[in-house]
């Protein structure tokens, strides 16, 4: 299991560089006057190619063709991992394609991370089969459909909440390798290895994208990146929940509190401003932390005054994200208090984000010029 995580990230890390060095012609067509946009110079934004061939690459020819899968007990096979492929590639291949062309509309985005969760609920035979509500869980059974709307929903949306946090380096991917560890944990715990080297692969894939993206940016994920993230979460913990009644089906939801509700809150509020919810802006929570709290740095050189202060931004998500993911891995099996905690975060997040738009954040978190 670690041999084939490791295999990812070192294969994801020379994809990388590669892509680093052919594909710095497509970094100049990203626009500069986008609101999302907050670093210096021409980017590469196709990481998330080399972190799905990297992923894809190490399950299939170095654990299903060598056998190493089968022979480590991990159930992996060709015949467990093709419907995976089949059921990302439309949500992939439209983030990839979004990343090298830059003309596809939000809406048709949707459409494909839609077709990714119709066909990931068909050939997996997903749906999220608990509610965990005692009185209310033998009602739902009663409707499967219900249970498979919702599996839809979480496959279709989780790519997009994952693509709205990727905003600054290592910001997304930190947060991607963080659930994936706790899924594998839960999985191991209750037996699920080949579930468990799953997530392992992608968060090896994504730690050699990492030793390019932090803290220097040579390298962004993209929308490929962030759909990858999004899809493979979200598959994953329905496959766990499903699969398993001891895990609480509020454990993926605390584990995935923080993209799941930036997503919706930054729905609302644009909503409440008669704006699409497809319109990007710059009001997002991280983009907040940069321009309110990460304070500003002397430096003759612009980009790198804005590398600095980009790279200071990303402690402070992946702090925020292990308050969730903590208590989540503590308290996996137990429905109340993983309830609690979720709904901890969502009456603290609101006055948080009130606080830092209304410039009312303490001295003491600022920090201080330098």
């Amino acid at each position: 299991m670690v041999v084939l995580s490791l295999c990812a990230g070192v294969l994801t890390w020379l994809l990388c560089l590669l892509l680093i060095r052919y594909a710095l012609d497509h970094g100049r067509h990203y626009s500069e006057s986008v609101p999302q946009r907050f670093h210096a110079g021409a980017i590469p934004r196709v990481g998330g190619l080399g972190i799905f061939i990297g992923w894809f690459v190490s399950l299939s020819v170095l654990g299903v063709a060598t056998g190493f899968a089968q022979a480590a007990d991990l159930r992996i096979t060709a015949g467990s991992l093709i419907p995976w492929l089949l059921a990302l590639l439309p949500s992939v291949g439209a983030g990839l394609l979004e990343d090298f062309t830059q003309r596809l509309s939000p809406k048709f985005r949707l459409g494909l991370t839609s077709a990714s969760a119709v066909l990931a609920v068909w050939l997996l035979g997903l749906t999220v089969n608990r509610l965990g509500f005692s009185g209310l869980d033998a009602y739902w059974q009663m409707w499967p459909a219900w249970g498979m709307f919702l599996a839809f929903f979480a496959i279709a949306g989780l790519p997009h909440a994952f693509n709205l946090i990727d905003g600054y380096n290592g910001l997304a991917g930190t947060v991607a390798v963080l659930i994936c560890l706790a899924i594998a944990h839960v999985a191991l715990q209750v037996g699920d290895r080949g579930l468990a080297l799953m997530v392992l692969t992608l968060a090896g894939a994504t730690a050699g994208f990492l030793l390019w993206n932090y803290p220097r940016g040579l390298i962004f994920a993209g929308d490929g990146g962030a759909y990858l993230w999004g899809g493979v979460v979200a598959i994953a913990s329905v496959v766990l929940v499903q699969r398993h009644d001891e895990v609480s089906p509020w454990f993926p939801m605390l584990l995935l509190i923080y993209p799941v509700w930036e997503t919706v809150f930054s729905i609302y509020r644009k909503m409440a401003r008669g704006v699409s919810p497809g319109v990007a802006d710059a009001l997002h929570f991280h983009q907040l932390i940069y321009r309110r709290i990460v304070r500003e740095v002397f430096h003759d050189d612009e980009a790198r005054r804005m590398l600095t202060r980009n790279n200071r931004t990303s402690p402070y998500l992946w702090g925020f994200t292990l308050l969730t993911v903590i208590p989540a891995v503590l308290f996996w099996r137990n429905t109340p208090v993983l309830m609690g905690f979720c709904l901890l975060f969502v009456v603290t997040y609101v006055p948080t984000y009130l606080m830092i738009v209304r410039f009312k954040v303490p001295r003491w978190i600022r920090r201080g010029r330098r």
